[in-house]
Order: structure tokens, then C-alpha cells, then sequence
């Protein structure tokens, strides 16, 4: 029987890990998938009970499950901590050692929300791309990295041709299967390390004929985000450009609430919602757990293989949002708006 752990995390998190963990044993039930579930500390909540960020015990119930689903981490109680006792880090040493090295982070305009953001709806009508982050490397785990004393501070940005051919590999077989194409992102004109990674995302490329591919320097990316989504369909590219991409492309979406994502790797993969913790709406039942739900659907998807259940969960988020359903971070000034539970019981009611 699959095993899922779930790691609540910290401030919304509990809520939409509720939330989404309620529609995937509906999707579950309908499907005859057979899950099982564990709870496991992560983050603040574990350094709260005296452990690190990543206890061991959590690590190894990771280590052996078949896929892992996480709301969030982080707490303004932990802010000025030393950076091992920060509840982040917990996270970026789970990334670690599951080998997690290719995060999916989709990113799509559902029909009926054309307008719920600062863009112009024809502009942004039937935006669907992907967003394929390096995750194992670059500025986020290089070394040496650190803040003396004197004031300085140093991180590193180190990447291997090996690193960046098993991400681009991940996208173009992506690429593949949607139909179209790759746009590589790097700042090849003034980078080493986005130099290689030009050169070996177009040695991959060789070996996808079919695939198209081009290049954007960074910059211009984030501006053609902003000016002409739709041009874009998989968008391949570093650590900490896809980081501040995908929240990029979360405005376009019309909230960061609404979206997934997949970490794949080595090992189990790790699924969670690109939100994070926003501590202030904790407990308050106002958070969007469609992106925890939507992370669900790709964990059916991509860890257990099961493309039916996962496309009746997205499906059902398509379906409450086309009939005009809303959370408060979507819902027009003044108007109503649905709790984070009743979202769920929403989505749910559409898949049963």
C-alpha cells in the first residue's frame, strides 16, 4: 500500500494539508487507490519541541514513504536565528537528501479568473505554462557561503555540467509531451556558471529534435512573463531564478494560493504548494488550499502513476472556480468568499 507522509509544517500549513488530504482520500475512494498516511514534525513546529528543523525520525519516514505532501515552513519567531535553527533549513536538507533536483511548478489561468488579477484578461486568457527549477544547486547549497563578523557575507554559485543535464533531460521530456517547446533562462552574458548551463541545456537539446528550444537572459524573462505569457510553455532554468519566476508567474494566476508543485529526484518525491506559511492567516480558516490540493493531483500523477485520479482532482478545481466558487485571496472586494475547509468540500463534492 502506497505510503504518504505529511509534514503540516508551519502557520497555514496544517490548514491546507486538511484541506488537500481530504480531497485525495475522495479521489482515492473513487479510484480504488489504497493509501496510507503518517505525521511527521518539520520546521518550526519541530524546533518548537526542542528538535533541529529536519529531525532524524522525520527523514527516515521520508526516506522510506512512497511520496511526501508538505503545507509550509517558516515563522517570524525563527527570523534573526542562526541559520541552522531556522525552520527553512529544515526543508532545503529534506530536498537534499531525498535527491531532489527538478521542481515542477505549474502555472495556469483557470477559466473564470482572467480578471482576479492586475492584468489585462486578453492579455492573460489561457496562460499554461511549467516552470522546471534546478533544485539540488546554485546559490542555495554552494559553498563557502556565510556572514562574518566584519560584515561581509559570501554565497556561492556553483554548478556542475551534470546538474544541469539530468533538469534539462526532466523538461524536455516534459516538453515532449506537451507538444512544444523549452525556453532555457540563464544570464549567460555576464555568468560562468549560466554559460555551462546554456552549452549543456543545447547539448541535451540534440537529442529532442522535436523539442523546440530557445533562450532568455533573465531579465527579459521576467519582462515577457508580465507582457506575453502565453508565449510561454516549458520554462527551464536555475535555483534561484525559478524561484523568484514561478512566484512571478503566481501573480499572473491571480494568487500564489493556487499554486502546485512537484520536487522529483532520487528518491520519493516531495509535493507542496509554492505559498508559504503567511503566519498572520493562521488558524483563520481563510487560506486557498487549491494549491496544496492541486500538489495532491501531481503526487497521484507523478509518484503513484495515476493519471485518471489526477486529473479528476484538477478537473474538480477547474469546475468550483469556472462556477464562480472563491477564497478571500480570490474574491472581488466586498463580495463572498469561501473558508479554506469549505473550499475543499467544494472540490471534493465535484470528484465523488
Amino acid at each position: 500500500m502506497p505510503r504518504i507522509v505529511l509534514l503540516p509544517g508551519d502557520g497555514i500549513g496544517p490548514e491546507v494539508t486538511e484541506a488537500a488530504v481530504s480531497v485525495l482520500r475522495v479521489a482515492a475512494a473513487r479510484f480504488q487507490i489504497p493509501l496510507e498516511f503518517e505525521t511527521q514534525p518539520i520546521g518550526a513546529r519541530a524546533l518548537r519541541d526542542g528538535l533541529p528543523a529536519l529531525p532524524t525520525s522525520t527523514l527516515a519516514a521520508c526516506q522510506m514513504a512512497d511520496a511526501v505532501l508538505l503545507g509550509a515552513v517558516g515563522d517570524p519567531e525563527f527570523d534573526r536565528a542562526p541559520r541552522d535553527a531556522r525552520p527553512e533549513t529544515g526543508l532545503l536538507q529534506l530536498r537534499k537528501a531525498l535527491g531532489l533536483y527538478a521542481n515542477l511548478r505549474p502555472a495556469k489561468v483557470w477559466p473564470g479568473l482572467e480578471s482576479s488579477g492586475p492584468f489585462l484578461p486578453d492579455r492573460i486568457a489561457s496562460t499554461d505554462m511549467l516552470v522546471v527549477r534546478e533544485l539540488g544547486g546554485g546559490l542555495y547549497y554552494g559553498e563557502p557561503r556565510g556572514l562574518d563578523s566584519s560584515g561581509t557575507a559570501v554565497n556561492t554559485l556553483r554548478y556542475s555540467a551534470g546538474e544541469v543535464e539530468r533538469v534539462a533531460e526532466v523538461a524536455f521530456r516534459l516538453a515532449r509531451a506537451r507538444g512544444r517547446k523549452v525556453t532555457s533562462v540563464d544570464k549567460a552574458n555576464v555568468l560562468e556558471t549560466s554559460q555551462l548551463w546554456r552549452s549543456t541545456v543545447e547539448r541535451v537539446a540534440a537529442r529532442y529534435p522535436d523539442v523546440t528550444l530557445d533562450h532568455l537572459y533573465v531579465d527579459a524573462c521576467a519582462m515577457l512573463l508580465v507582457l506575453d505569457p502565453r508565449r510561454f510553455d516549458v520554462v527551464l532554468t536555475e535555483n534561484l531564478f525559478g524561484d523568484i519566476l514561478s512566484d512571478e508567474a503566481g501573480a499572473i494566476a491571480g494568487s500564489l494560493g493556487l499554486l502546485p508543485s512537484a520536487s522529483l529526484g532520487s528518491g520519493p518525491g516531495l509535493y507542496e504548494p509554492v505559498h508559504g506559511s503567511a503566519p498572520t492567516l493562521a488558524g483563520r480558516d481563510v487560506a486557498n488550499p487549491i494549491g496544496a490540493i492541486a500538489s495532491a493531483a501531481l503526487l497521484l500523477r507523478h509518484s503513484l502513476h495515476h493519471e485518471a485520479g489526477a486529473s479528476a482532482i484538477e478537473s474538480a478545481i477547474g469546475a468550483v472556480l469556472a462556477a464562480g466558487l472563491r477564497t478571500a485571496d480570490l474574491a472581488p472586494a466586498g463580495s463572498a468568499s469561501l473558508g479554506c475547509a469549505a473550499m475543499a468540500e467544494a472540490i471534493a463534492a465535484r470528484i465523488s
